[in-house]
């Protein structure tokens, strides 16, 4: 056992401060004003970096050459150390100061004000034990919450939690309690109930490790944590707030934002393994289940194609190949496919089974994972036997898997790829990688393949269709998948308490970096869902970045949105509500790639000050707006729902405002989303909208709460290219200003791109009365007491009375800054 406990010395290297115990030795780096990295290691010297998550480094990276189109070198904060009467040492990056206590030695960190956030646990901070595995304790208070860790199960608060990162198949998993999952993501938030602060912790290792967040308990060290990886070092960055929001928005700084996807993949993605295994004609099938959705009144913007189109004679899956029997013509399904308005997602998989007929050219093009001694392909067990793996760390086996999806899918006019099966569940954890030439054990990198793998697709859809934006799925990955994919929870088993507790799920990858997240509708494995828990899932589905109905059953059935024909009716709805809400949902997405926002999330992350939120795992807010409380338990008649303090929130059920700060119970039957618009809410909709591929969003219905002086930015471009980056877009600020004679709505554009909205309508909610007159750009506009007169004028207004709004309309007018102002002053009638 080796412990770092008593400091030996410090060097000061101006950008750099090198600090040598009689354990590990550190580097740190004051990396900005939010993050601070804490490098250790229990050799004499530190080995060369080497970071595939980093998208902001002060350090040369042997990824750098990789990583360019993406990377920002930035010069660190100088280091100015300063030693105090206790014989302790501080730097400060000007928020927080990072102390260095000799003896017992041990890290700690605080804010400006003196809180300290994050303390080392003093004599057993950091510790290698006799198997090489590194360990870094931390202290901890009495109301500490954890959240994040990635991609895991349970509730949303880790908290007494011991949890595995690893990356495996996990089919059929139990959301409740299954760890571990697909995804490995060693990062987590801390948030302090007592101070109300949250600061992060990130572990740049993607080597296996356990987080144990209180569960183990010793009498002679209090309370604490720790994190113990089993190869390789501990390289920590200390992550800042103060709020939750703060540490995601700084920590997606340093890893990377989520990827702006098409706007089509916001859509309704159909899904199932039974159509590609039917004996013939699966094309045909597919086109079907387009042309059935439509029948049905259910939108449909594309088709996740499973692995049953590369199944050769022998059965088995032969990735970059297409059964002809069950496509024949695969270019002309691509084609009919885009006529009909969908996208095809084909699956592939990087495990290729040693019988694959393009093993040989692999090989000739050293593309795979290599034996432990170098001299040899590493083989290991797969889906059909015996396969190799494609070496996403090496140069050459990204150029050859490039080369097999732009000849065998992407010129064939697809342009969104889907990785699946891709945890990389190799048995012998020395198989050598080429890590950009430094030649590790995969024990060292396995999360990183999947990563890896995602950009190589994102890339090659670049090269393929220039000026396209790439739509890339990943069911495995590490900290920076966002960069390039929208990922999902796996193969979940079909259960009430897999739809419940897959919530939680999503929201903590939110909370992790990963804002478009997603799980199967209805569940994967196992028996077709009963009817009602099809419909709750789908009417849960609809608030998921990714939405997909996508099912293995094990009855010989298949989910279909209409497989309970008594109850598509409830299904269409709820399907036809998430296009109502494409512009909003857009304008979500828009903003995680430009600051990391979930779309989906947690109440604590908007109200940190109610201590009702802090473990609260089901319901969640869809933006800053709007409050989703899903029904979620089987035969249920009415949900007890938890309004949160700090707002009023209007129940777009009952048209009622309410109290924040208290649980009501709410009567419940099969179709009901129970919704509540918060105090200055602001969501952008688009009625009537069924396909996102062949119909323009030329219509604009903002649903606005007027009480609160806030604003949100509604985001347009053409929805498929990367002219967004080159300035065309259109980012419209919707700015609340209410006062005491009314309230004043300023919208504020920016950006080049064209706007395809020809008419807008502002419904504004009204509490207490009626306006008493309603100006555009101080033009009064006329008000109709007659609502079908007022359908049929261009502009004007008109106030519903059941649904206490005001509905204002007119063609969207020329021009960037416009304002739409209503007085609210008691007309007294009386008097006259």
């Amino acid at each position: 056992m080796k412990a770092s406990t008593k400091l030996i010395s410090i060097d000061n290297h101006g950008d750099y401060l090198d600090v040598v115990t009689n354990g590990a030795r550190f580097r740190i780096y004051l990396l900005d004003r939010n993050i601070i990295r804490i490098r250790s290691t229990f050799n004499q010297h530190f080995g060369p970096e080497l970071s595939y998550a980093l998208v902001k480094t002060a350090w040369k990276d042997s990824t750098d050459r990789l990583m360019a189109d993406e990377r920002e070198h930035v010069k660190p904060i100088p280091i100015h150390l300063t030693e105090c009467k206790d014989g302790s040492k501080t730097v400060s990056n000007g928020l927080y100061t990072l102390t260095i206590s000799p003896e017992p030695f041990a890290f700690s960190i605080s804010d400006q004000d003196g809180n300290v956030l994050h303390q080392d646990l003093p004599g057993r901070s950091f510790l290698q034990d006799s198997l090489g595995r590194s360990t870094h304790y931390s202290s901890m208070g009495n109301h500490e919450h954890f959240y994040g860790f990635g991609e895991k199960s349970g509730d949303l608060d880790k908290q007494r939690r011991r949890m595995r990162m690893h990356n495996t198949d996990s089919l059929g998993w139990d959301a409740t309690k299954s760890d571990p999952l697909y995804k490995m993501i060693p990062f987590y938030i801390d948030f302090n109930e007592d101070t109300g602060l949250a600061h992060g912790l990130f572990y740049n290792n993607s080597a296996d490790s356990v987080f144990d967040m209180d569960s183990e308990h010793s009498n002679y060290w209090l309370r604490y944590s720790y994190y113990q990886v089993e190869a390789g070092d501990i390289d920590l960055f200390f992550i800042g707030g103060p709020t939750i929001a703060d540490v995601v928005h700084h920590y997606t700084d340093l890893t990377g934002k989520s990827a702006m996807m098409p706007l089509s993949s916001l859509g309704y993605m159909g899904s199932t393994m039974f159509y590609t295994e039917l004996e013939q004609d699966c094309d045909k099938a597919i086109e079907d289940f387009v042309d059935t959705c439509r029948q049905h009144d259910i939108p449909c913007d594309g088709f996740f194609l499973s692995s049953g189109y590369t199944s050769g004679k022998d059965g088995k899956r032969y990735v970059f190949t297409w059964n002809k029997k069950r496509f024949p013509d695969p270019k002309g399904f691509v084609d009919q496919l885009k006529k009909k308005g969908a996208l095809l997602a084909p699956n592939i998989k990087p495990g290729m089974l040693t019988t694959h007929p393009h093993t040989g050219q692999m090989e000739k093009q050293e593309a795979y994972v290599r034996t432990s001694d170098g001299k040899d392909w590493q083989e290991d067990r797969y889906w059909g036997g015996s396969a190799h793996f494609v070496d996403f760390t090496s140069p050459s086996g990204r150029r050859a898997w490039a080369r097999e999806m732009k000849e065998n899918l992407l010129n064939l006019g697809i342009t969104s790829i889907w990785n699946d099966n891709n945890e990389y569940e190799i048995n012998d954890d020395q198989a050598l990688v080429d890590a950009e030439g430094l030649h590790l054990p995969i024990r060292m990198l396995k999360p990183i393949m999947s990563t890896m793998m995602a950009k190589t697709a994102q890339q090659a859809v670049k090269e393929s269709a220039p000026g396209t934006r790439p739509y890339v799925i990943n069911r495995a990955g590490f900290a920076g998948i966002q960069r390039y994919a929208q990922t999902w929870a796996g193969d979940n088993g079909t259960s009430w308490d897999n739809l419940k507790y897959n919530v939680p799920t999503i929201l903590g990858m939110g909370l992790s970096g990963v804002a478009n997240q997603g799980c199967d509708i209805g569940g994967f494995d196992g028996p077709a869902p009963e009817p009602e828990l099809f419909v709750r899932w789908v009417q849960n589905g609809i608030f998921q970045p990714r939405f997909s109905i996508h099912s293995c059953n094990t009855d010989n059935t298949v989910t279909e949105p209409w497989m309970y024909p008594a109850y598509t009716e409830y299904i269409s709805q709820a399907i036809l509500l998430r296009y109502s809400l494409i512009p909003y949902f857009y304008a979500l997405l828009h903003q995680a790639s430009i600051d990391g926002s979930p779309i989906m999330r947690p109440l604590v992350y908007e109200f940190e000050n109610d201590r009702r939120t802090y473990q609260e795992s089901f319901e969640f807010m869809l933006g800053p707006s709007l409050l989703v409380a899903n029904v979620l338990e089987k035969g249920a008649d009415s949900i007890r729902v938890y309004l949160p303090e700090g707002a009023e929130w209007f129940d777009l059920t009952n048209n009622q405002y309410l109290s924040g700060g208290q649980e009501i119970t709410v009567p419940v039957d099969l179709g009901s989303i129970p919704l509540y618009l918060r105090t200055g809410g602001i969501i952008p909709t688009c009625q009537g909208l069924t396909n996102l591929h062949q119909e323009v969003i030329d219509h604009l219905e903002i649903l606005v709460e007027p009480n609160k002086e806030t604003s949100f930015d509604i985001y347009e471009d053409d929805g498929i290219s990367t002219d967004y980056l080159q300035g065309l877009y259109r980012q419209t600020r919707l700015g609340i200003h209410p006062d005491k004679q009314g309230v004043t709505l300023e919208l504020n554009s920016t950006g080049d791109y064209e706007t395809k909205v020809k008419q807008m309508t502002i419904a504004v909610l009204c509490k207490t009365m009626a306006p008493l007159e309603i100006s555009l750009d101080e033009k009064p506009l006329d008000r109709y007491l007659n609502i079908d007169r007022f359908k049929e004028a261009t502009d004007g207004w008109f106030f519903d009375g059941q649904a206490l709004r005001a509905l204002i309309k007119f063609p969207r007018p020329e021009g960037d800054h416009h304002q739409v102002r209503l007085e609210f002053t008691a007309k007294d009638l009386i008097s006259i």
